[in-house]
């Protein structure tokens, strides 16, 4: 058989977190076809790739992210909560189809250079042009309209008519889903309880029901979310989404951060998908349950929550969860590994998988499973030599480390240089861009 592309001599991180040496990964088509110490022969591959001081592991999934807030970044510092009424929604309602065309093209970017090979969107507008940005860059994507039927004078410049809204996703379905050979899927959109009335969603459950996709939705971010909840439903805010058909299997849930113990059962029962956005979370609204939620058995992801308030880099996302609820819930009782390595490890990886819908395909190097992946230069004077490779890639790897980036059986960045998109060009016209939308605001 003559293989796509071949990465040869590599050190690879298994599904259980451990380190192979001497593998050669055969892709063929979108798959990985073969994982061998053995020997392949010369010339069984159009592309060969040289592995040698390299690791390869599964590309990182961000499972919660605003593709059209890159151009917003800086602009948070320092600034209070609730910053999505004074700066978001101001933001996201000036922008034309163009500035998120550009915007997701800088986070496809941003991240395949960080070492992420597929996203879930929680939505926007204009996603019809974060659509095409993946199909060109070649990345992974779960891709929602952000919806919302319900607000106050803040919020009315994104509100739509509930029909109208479940209209234009259904429309989003119908001409991107499956998009890009397979790499995109379109998700329905619930941005939040506080903005989202029980029928609609309702409408929302079925609509994604009937077409077997999944639901992105904000949840239990703050605590102001779970007040009006208990105020106007008399019930928190997982409860109040199980009585409206919504919590299952097929619905991602963002932050996850003001949980009750109550709260991470049901959801746990449920199957739901639920990411942490570490970084976002500990600068607004605290710290979340993650020990206690994965003891339940739950699906735990990651995510970077956009470029709003740092940069799309999970390698980053785990050290601050891990440092945080160390701190916070390690060290007091005398428990270190309260979040271990490889704990952290398939939360960026197969946790995001999950939140994709693809758990059993993706975020894994083996036989058979989609080829994803990425490859990791350790001959670096903070990484080598390191007596644990596998606690090196979340103590010590940067995003700068990512030499290769291989999504969906194709080679999308080689040696750092990426091959489906002009990023300079991207760059600068993107700082055309960040100055208008500062003008018309």
């Amino acid at each position: 058989m003559k293989y796509d592309i071949m990465l040869a001599n590599a050190m690879v991180l298994t599904p259980a977190g451990d380190i192979l040496e001497g593998q050669n990964i055969a892709i063929k088509g979108n798959r990985s076809e073969k994982v061998t110490p053995d020997t392949l022969q010369p010339g069984s591959a159009e592309k060969q790739i040289d592995c040698r001081g390299k690791l390869v592991m599964p590309g990182m999934i961000d499972g919660h992210t605003h593709t059209s807030q890159q151009l917003l970044r800086g602009k948070l510092a320092d600034e209070y909560p609730m910053i999505w009424t004074r700066f978001l929604v101001p933001f996201e309602s000036t922008l034309t189809e163009e500035d998120v065309y550009y915007s997701a093209l800088l986070y496809c970017i941003q991240a395949i250079r960080a070492g992420i090979t597929g996203f879930a969107e929680s939505g926007g507008r204009h996603m019809n042009m974060t659509a095409n940005a993946v199909i060109q860059t070649g990345m992974r994507a779960a891709i929602a309209r952000s919806m919302m039927d319900s607000g106050n004078s803040i919020t009315k410049s994104m509100l739509e008519a509930s029909d109208e809204a479940i209209e234009h996703n259904d429309e989003l379905y119908d001409r991107f889903n499956g998009a890009g050979d397979g790499r995109v899927q379109v998700y329905y959109g619930m941005r939040q309880v506080m903005t989202c009335t029980p029928g609609f969603i309702e409408k929302i459950a079925q609509h994604a029901e009937e077409r077997g996709t999944g639901i992105h939705a904000h949840l239990c971010e703050h605590r102001n979310e779970v007040s009006f909840c208990l105020e106007k439903y008399q019930m928190r805010p997982a409860a109040f989404l199980d009585t409206c058909g919504l919590l299952g299997p097929r619905l991602v849930t963002a932050h996850n951060v003001a949980l009750s113990e109550h709260d991470i059962t049901t959801l746990v029962d449920r199957k739901v998908k639920m990411i942490h956005c570490p970084y976002a979370n500990l600068i607004n609204h605290g710290f979340p349950k993650t020990p206690r939620i994965l003891e339940a058995g739950g699906y735990v992801g990651l995510g970077s929550d956009g470029a709003a308030y740092n940069s799309v880099d999970l390698f980053e996302e785990m050290r601050t969860l891990r440092a945080a609820l160390i701190s916070a819930s390690g060290l007091p009782v005398f428990d270190p590994e309260v979040m271990p390595v490889r704990t952290m490890l398939k939360m960026a990886t197969q946790g995001g998988a999950a939140a994709l819908g693809m758990e059993d395909s993706l975020g894994r190097i083996e036989e058979g499973c989609i080829a994803d992946l990425i490859t990791i230069d350790i001959m670096k004077p903070h990484i080598f030599p390191t007596n644990n490779y596998t606690t090196a890639i979340v103590d010590t790897v940067t995003a700068q480390d990512v030499c290769d980036s291989i999504i969906d059986g194709k080679l999308v960045m080689e040696d750092r240089m990426l091959k489906t998109v002009d990023e300079q060009a991207v760059m600068e016209e993107c700082s055309r861009r960040m100055a208008e939308i500062n003008r018309r605001l």
